[in-house]
């Protein structure tokens, strides 16, 4: 059952996110220097007594066991702490930033799907002939190539060169018109990162896709479809690529994760205003309760995308029992 399936992954996800917590902190208190060393740096406090009643309230003259146990139980209650440098709610400083940095993932996850998919068809398809020889390079191609470097390439060619699509942010400043006009603005500026992160993972999938459909089309209920004289289009799409997406599924699930981590790189190479430049900033000015909030909610999200992957896994394959 659905609802019995979502409630297993949900317990599960309790000592996985605990286990990012418990992970995430220690690495943080390895790190010599605090917030209040960069303050000191940048000349934003320079009074002792001000500066020791600065590390009492943010509760590093405690034991680093003392404040784990503390923060555990905030994230228990959604309180993910204090931002200094925003001077903001760490959540709500997130909470600003995230919806960017998820309709960036989805669109490159969309691209790196379909672009995926087509390729892998179109090998298996034309096996042992130049298509299949044109789609192996390009997958090598773009597998090779980092993501920011690709998109450095797509930046010079069709912003500074063509002048096509803008060079980096989401919308256009001073943008006037309805909510139409503004979401085809966000569309033209997330065509080119979307792109550049959609590619490199592009590649993963036409591989599995063309390995997965030869092995799918030397089954026995694939020979007798074409024994009962159907075309050869409906045997692929009827058959074939039905049985043949389940490995797809099943890698869209493993790379949700390397899709929000690759996505923070994108954003620093085309200015888009994700959570990539805040953990960014935060590392350097070790504003570390928002980066532990921020390891925390990108966690989050991948659990419950696994959760979606999950249900259309046993959507597509009845054969498959809610496990």
């Amino acid at each position: 059952m659905p609802i019995r399936l979502i409630l297993r992954r949900l317990l599960q996800a309790v000592p996985l996110l605990l286990g990012v917590v418990v992970l995430n902190f220690a690495l943080i208190q390895s790190v010599p220097g605090t917030f209040l060393d960069v303050m000191t740096a940048e000349q934003q406090v320079t009074d002792p007594a001000l500066i020791e009643r600065l590390r009492v309230t943010y509760g590093l003259d405690q034991p680093p066991a003392m404040q784990l146990l503390k923060y555990i139980g905030s994230v228990a209650r959604l309180d993910f702490g204090y931002s200094y440098r925003h001077n903001l709610p760490v959540l709500d400083v997130i909470l600003a930033h995230l919806p960017a940095t998820l309709v960036l993932m989805l669109a490159s996850i969309a691209i790196a799907v379909l672009v995926g998919m087509a390729a892998g068809i179109v090998s298996a398809v034309k096996v042992n002939t130049w298509w299949d020889s044109a789609v192996s390079a390009f997958a090598v191609l773009c597998f090779a190539a980092p993501s920011f470097w690709l998109g450095i390439m797509l930046i010079i060619l069709f912003s500074v060169k063509l002048g096509w699509f803008p060079v980096g942010g989401m919308v256009t400043i001073g943008l006037d018109g309805g909510i139409w006009r503004q979401a085809l603005d966000v569309l033209h500026h997330l065509t080119l990162p979307a792109v550049a992160l959609g590619l490199f993972y592009s590649a993963a999938y036409a591989r599995v896709m063309r390995a997965s459909m030869l092995e799918v089309s030397r089954m026995d209920y694939v020979r007798t479809a074409y024994a009962k004289g159907l075309t050869r289009a409906a045997v692929v799409l009827r058959h074939i690529l039905r049985n043949a997406v389940l490995p797809i599924v099943t890698l869209l699930g493993l790379q949700l994760g390397a899709v929000m981590g690759g996505s923070i790189v994108v954003e620093a190479v085309f200015s888009w205003p994700g959570i990539g430049g805040v953990l960014f900033d935060s590392v350097m000015s070790r504003n570390y309760p928002v980066v532990l909030g921020i390891l925390v909610l990108s966690s989050l999200v991948v659990i419950v995308a696994n959760i979606i992957v999950d249900l259309l896994y046993t959507r597509l394959d009845p054969r498959i029992k809610a496990a």
